[in-house]
Formats: structure tokens, C-alpha cells, sequence
């Protein structure tokens, strides 16, 4: 298995259980590992026998300005699945991560790993 990956996307999303965060949109920091086979396209050079992680950018940006979470595991999940059906991922590692939230500390967040199966075991990329 291959990954394509994407690391520190800011998008902008309703996030949040408190009501100052249920006001406003934050932005949060989202890392992804998208594993597909890339044999394809490194064969073809062509974009349409690969994941586009420009698509995928712009999927998320669009998607995640109209929705609204309370956790960010829920958004977590929401990513994963994205990736699974939507692009056809074999496995993703979702990380997102809220800035500044706590005093004293960068970021705060949850790191997710799905596969397109949940019965089977997840197959980890080397």
C-alpha cells in the first residue's frame, strides 16, 4: 500500500461544545494519510488513476464550512469516511488538532485510523 499524504491543512469549521464555540467558526489543523495504490498513476502520469489531494482539499473546505460538530472525534469520523467512500482510501490515519485551546499548549486534538472494512484488521502501511 501506498500513501498520499496531506499534513497541516487549516480549515475553517463550526467545532465545539461550548457556547463561544457554537458562535463562530475555528480553525482547526488537520493531517492526513491517505493509503491507496499509486501504481497506476506512477505508470500513466495521468491525476485520474490517483487520489487528488488538491480534490480532497477542496472536498474538505467545502464540506466542513456548512457542518457543525461538537467533538472533534465525530469530525474525525467524518473525514475518515470522506476519504473511504467518497475517494476510494483503502485505510486513512485522520489527525485534527483545535490551536490554542488551553492555556500553555499548542494544540489539542485526536488521531483516527480506519480501513474500508471494520471486520478486518487494519493494514498498516510500512
Amino acid at each position: 500500500m501506498d500513501i498520499i499524504f496531506i499534513e497541516e491543512l487549516r480549515i475553517s469549521t463550526m467545532i465545539g461544545i461550548y457556547p463561544r464555540e457554537k458562535a463562530m467558526p475555528q480553525t482547526v489543523e488537520m493531517s492526513l494519510q491517505i493509503g491507496t495504490s499509486t501504481a497506476r498513476a506512477g505508470s500513466s502520469d495521468n491525476i485520474g488513476d490517483t487520489i487528488s489531494y488538491a480534490l480532497v482539499v477542496d472536498q474538505l473546505r467545502a464540506e466542513l464550512s456548512i457542518r457543525q460538530f461538537n467533538l472533534l472525534e465525530k469530525l474525525a469520523e467524518y473525514v475518515a469516511k470522506l476519504l473511504l467512500e467518497d475517494f476510494g482510501a483503502i485505510w486513512v490515519r485522520v489527525s485534527i488538532a483545535k490551536l490554542g485551546m488551553i492555556a500553555g499548549v499548542k494544540r489539542v486534538g485526536v488521531i483516527i485510523e480506519r480501513g474500508r472494512n471494520p471486520d478486518q484488521p487494519v493494514e498498516q502501511p510500512s
